[in-house]
């Protein structure tokens, strides 16, 4: 059996504990103490509530990060010192190019999951013959703009038809919208990098879904890639392929 530790207790950490796979359990979860009791009642003495990860004095199998690019800030160094197998899904963190350094330095092992996008594997082929451009477009309804810095840019409940609200790079992106433009950096840090890959964000008042568009050329030719993918019911913010991709992470580790 293997053990991972979840650094998160929201919205899509529970997507994640509701589908683990059998070969995984959960040993330990890190959250604010405001959530401790909640966890000692869903999970008793079967998982240790933490409030951070270094008052683990065991070694998970795995570091499943679900909570936030603030999370990632404070608490990724401290895991990879130890040595352990960190997974970010708050990938936009990185856009702190010194807090990627410390990261990549730290030790351990850094897995970035793919989150709410597919096609990262075609991109990071495609880098190694040359990409050009890199252009990628989030489509979201207003639902999953509201409480972000898209409320200081348009007025989301006056919107009547698609419109882009944001153009920029993608650290700009993962800097202004930590909660929403993860899939943003998991791109640029797959391709070309931050500060050359161009990101649009759009509001559609039609739209439930949360609908990531990739635009690549380079030497090797050119692919457009859509995928429209259902938001947490418990999260709009949050897409459901992103919770699975850390689903996945857990399913591959029972593997090994």
């Amino acid at each position: 059996m293997k053990k991972i530790m979840l650094i998160g207790y929201g919205a899509m950490a529970q997507a994640v504990i509701e589908r683990l796979p059998p070969q995984v359990a959960i040993g330990w979860i890190v959250a604010r103490e405001t959530h401790h009791a909640a966890i000692r009642e869903q999970f008793g003495d079967a998982v240790t509530a933490l409030t951070s990860p270094v008052d683990c004095a065991d070694a998970p199998d795995l570091v499943l990060e679900c909570a936030s690019q603030q999370a990632v800030a404070q608490f990724g160094e401290a895991v990879l010192t130890r040595g352990w197998h960190l997974a970010v899904i708050s990938t936009g963190a990185l856009a702190d190019s010194a807090l990627e350094q410390q990261l990549k330095n730290a030790g351990g092992t850094l897995t970035l999951l793919s989150g709410a996008v597919a096609g990262i594997d075609g991109l990071a082929a495609a880098k190694e013959g040359g990409l050009e451009r890199v252009t990628y477009r989030s489509r979201k309804s207003p639902a999953s703009w509201r409480g972000s810095y898209a409320e200081q840019l348009i007025d989301l409940s006056a919107v009547s038809e698609a419109q882009v609200f944001f153009e920029g790079s993608a650290r700009e992106a993962a800097r202004l919208f930590p909660a929403n433009a993860n899939v943003a950096a998991t791109v640029a840090l797959g391709g070309v990098g931050m500060d050359e890959t161009r990101v649009q964000l759009m509001v559609d008042p039609a739209t439930k879904r949360n609908t990531h568009t990739l635009h690549v050329e380079g030497m090797f030719g050119e692919f457009h890639l859509e995928l429209s993918g259902l938001p947490l019911a418990s999260n709009p913010k949050t897409s459901t392929l992103a919770a699975l991709s850390a689903v996945r992470a857990c399913r591959e580790l029972a593997q090994r």
